[in-house]
């Protein structure tokens, strides 16, 4: 009951990142984005999905 919640707006990006396969080719939003989300929760993001697929994960190389 004395938990406040924060909401942060954060910009977002208009192309679809179902076909990408590498970190460093998401949307420079989506980078940041999940760099926040990283920072959030203190821990590293190492596998991102991008859609329903295998083929459509992304193992990232450099966890922030």
């Amino acid at each position: 009951q004395q938990c406040k919640p924060i909401y942060e707006k954060l910009p977002g990006w208009m192309k679809s990142t179902v076909d990408i396969r590498e970190y460093s080719k998401l949307p420079e939003n989506a980078q940041k984005y999940l760099n926040r989300l990283s920072k959030l929760m203190n821990v590293p993001i190492a596998i991102v999905s991008v859609g329903p697929q295998r083929r459509q994960t992304i193992f990232v190389e450099k966890n922030f």
